[in-house]
């Protein structure tokens, strides 16, 4: 992706969320400058947790088609989930648009509630795991929606309306897209390890890979190891 394609996202998709009331945390506005400086005195975790904006095309380009906008909220430390104490959790917001995938993939560690938080229709492709973690094409898929056990046949898609949400447990086989609309959606989920907890079922990259025709408005989370490096 070029960078000027990402700058032109986050501010669509800025305008987009705060549409549905929602209001990004202070450190959405800082500059790659005002990052780098607050990073490395009063605001370490922020690079640490990987807060903050993310734009991916999952390494293949064509970002119209396969992809998702992501803003990390808040995030835990992984050493805290192993303990089993302390900050336990993540948030996100998320902007799937109109028949734009996010691929098939399952989380090992995570579990996740993914809510429509306005907009479209947001459809889910669902398949439960085999014991060794591939995807399971017989087994009945069960999952909580909104407290209601919902059950399926394998591949069945799951469509949530505003208002609407499911419970993803680890191990839970989905993809996704809006339909009808581009679609809001908000993630309540313990906490997220974007580097190792994402298993694909193709053989695809969790990041971009970014061209730099002009200088980024806001650093995504993959930036922070070179930008504020540099």
């Amino acid at each position: 992706m070029n960078r000027s394609e990402i700058n032109h996202i986050i501010q669509t998709s800025r305008r987009f969320i705060e549409q549905f009331g929602y209001i990004l945390p202070p450190f959405a506005d800082w500059s790659p400058q005002e990052m780098a400086r607050r990073v490395r005195n009063d605001a370490p975790a922020i690079r640490r947790t990987r807060l903050g904006w993310d734009i991916t095309d999952y390494g293949e380009g064509r970002f119209a088609d396969f992809g998702l906008f992501l803003f990390t909220v808040r995030n835990g430390w992984l050493k805290d989930l192993q303990n089993g104490r302390g900050m336990l959790y993540a948030e996100k917001i998320m902007i799937s648009r109109k028949d734009q995938l996010s691929p098939m993939h399952r989380h090992a560690l995570k579990a996740e509630d993914i809510i429509n938080r306005g907009g479209g229709t947001l459809v889910l492709e669902l398949f439960m795991s085999r014991p060794d973690g591939s995807i399971d094409d017989q087994a009945e898929v069960c999952v909580p929606t909104d407290g209601v056990l919902r059950k399926m046949p394998a591949g069945s898609h799951l469509k949530l309306a505003p208002g609407e949400s499911v419970t993803l447990m680890p191990g839970v086989w989905h993809a996704f897209w809006g339909e009808g609309g581009d679609v809001l959606i908000g993630e309540v989920s313990t906490v997220n390890d974007d580097l190792t907890d994402n298993i694909f079922r193709e053989a695809i990259g969790r990041f971009s890979t970014i061209e730099e025709d002009e200088d980024p408005l806001h650093l995504l989370v993959s930036d922070y190891d070179a930008w504020l490096d540099a």
